[in-house]
């Protein structure tokens, strides 16, 4: 098979495209023709060697095809051996791509509770951009953040695949949403995936825009993909509120505030991927909305993925960056 494969950490141009041996299914294991993958900043982190994996390594954690014995198109979820709690993964826990051969391939081998049936009158690069961007965001919003129709949640960093999603699930379930982003471009993008409206997290000043947005009753649960803006995240929450945290891409430290924490009754929540159910509960509230599709940036040749991941790299894109195969 033709295939994306990473032999030495490093940018962009590790990723090689070539020939690869095809992938054996073990029992209880299934192939699947992958027809789109798309991109996630984790293949990033693998790609640099922020995680111990074994190399050569075939990068890529979602993708949609055609399951190999039953010619169902299907869709992967992405999470590999969660276990039976939902609280929290098992210790033998991992993303596809990282331990196991991904995506970035005309064929994968997944577990068969891995492959669900996708969605009806989607194109294969909507598909593909759904399942870890998805389930991060579902379980960050739902699962772990006990989002409630009509409830007010800020979504910080618009842009980014996870937070793209996390607007768009939010707007469906009857939140008002409101997001923070680098560009009022951006912004208005968000506002056609649901949002409210927005701020700029460049005015110093952001925190009080936010709070006068979501009026007198203020915001009840932040989702946090940067880190460092805890502090900030928290001081736009009403009394009550919950923060829910799934990433650090501006630093893993943050300084909180002790006093107006503990008298706010606040809540810091962590979270990562999401379990099957999570999964399959995403699946359900997308079904329940045919008309709503993820947001696709682009679509590139598998051989271009290291052009998509340097674009990736930029933060320029908006939704998400897919390979078609």
């Amino acid at each position: 098979m033709n295939a994306v494969s990473l032999g030495a950490f490093g940018g962009p141009d590790a990723l090689v495209f070539g020939e690869r041996p095809d992938p054996a299914a073990p029992p209880g294991w299934v192939v699947v023709e992958l027809r789109a993958a798309a991109l996630n900043w984790h293949d990033v982190l693998v790609r640099n060697g922020q995680y111990d994996v074994a190399l050569p390594r075939i990068p890529g954690a979602d993708g949609a095809g055609v399951r190999g014995d039953t010619g169902e198109a299907v869709v992967i979820a992405p999470s590999l051996h969660w276990g039976a709690d939902d609280r929290f993964p098992a210790p033998d826990f991992e993303i596809l791509g990282d331990h196991t051969d991904g995506t970035y391939a005309e064929l994968v081998a997944v577990p068969e509770g891995n492959v669900l049936a996708m969605p009806a009158g989607w194109s294969w690069a909507e598909a593909a951009a759904l399942p870890l961007a998805g389930v991060t965001a579902y379980r960050a919003l739902f699962t772990r953040g006990s989002l409630q129709a009509g409830e007010t949640v800020l979504v910080l960093g618009a842009g980014s695949g996870v937070s793209t999603m996390a607007v768009a699930l939010a707007a469906l379930a009857g939140a008002r949403v409101l997001v923070t982003s680098s560009s009022a471009g951006k912004i208005d993008r968000a506002r056609e995936l649901g949002a409210d409206g927005g701020v700029l997290y460049s005015d110093a000043d952001w925190v009080a825009q936010a709070r006068e947005l979501a009026g007198e009753r203020g915001v009840d649960l932040v989702i946090d993909s940067v880190g460092a803006t805890w502090p900030d995240g928290l001081a736009t929450l009403n009394p009550g509120g919950r923060l829910v945290a799934f990433g650090a891409t501006a630093g893993d430290v943050a300084a909180v505030p002790v006093r107006p924490f503990y008298f706010g009754q606040h809540t810091i929540l962590g979270t990562t991927m999401g379990s099957p159910r999570d999964f399959a509960a995403l699946l359900d509230l997308v079904g329940r909305h045919p008309s709503w599709r993820p947001v696709v940036h682009d679509v590139r040749p598998l051989a271009r993925a290291a052009e998509a991941h340097a674009e990736l790299e930029r933060r320029e894109h908006f939704g998400k960056l897919v390979l078609s195969i």
